[in-house]
């Protein structure tokens, strides 16, 4: 697993969201992003913090921060969520997870038990000069975005 750390660049990927569009590092060049990496649509925590990161919106959007998910669902199931919950922010589809990759998010983890490989759930901060600013493991999934606009502050 690559290890990214503060002050890092940001690795410059590209992805589709969940309507075919091309989304990639460059299109928020000069802006506050946030990138978070989630297990799988539908499932109560990943729902949770997609809902807060809804909720919160306008006050993201007041701090001009930027919100990106990625998972390893289709674009069709990440349309379906996205209709279901509403959510105003794009979600990339990586499947191959080449996204996941070079941020180094996938790797093993434990569940009840039983040992996989899968996707950690980590939020990375980018700053307007593409630097990783900040780095949240194990985000708490119902208060997310206060975790964000701590860091960004």
């Amino acid at each position: 697993m690559k290890h990214l750390k503060l002050g890092d660049k940001a690795p410059a990927f590209e992805g589709k969201d969940q309507s075919g569009t091309t989304i990639s590092l460059n299109d928020f060049k000069g802006k506050k992003l946030v990138v978070y990496f989630y297990p799988k649509d539908n499932t109560p925590g990943c729902t949770a913090q997609a809902c807060n990161l809804r909720d919160n919106d306008s006050v993201l959007k007041e701090h001009d921060i930027s919100v990106v998910g990625v998972s390893m669902d289709s674009m069709g199931s990440h349309q379906k969520f996205i209709d279901k919950f509403d959510l105003p922010f794009p979600l990339i589809a990586d499947e191959d997870k080449k996204v996941i990759e070079a941020f180094g998010v996938w790797g093993p983890k434990k569940f009840m038990g039983k040992e996989y490989d899968g996707i950690h759930r980590t939020t990375f901060l980018i700053d307007e000069s593409q630097n990783i600013v900040g780095i949240i493991e194990k985000p708490n999934t119902k208060d997310h975005t206060r975790e964000i606009l701590e860091i960004f502050k």
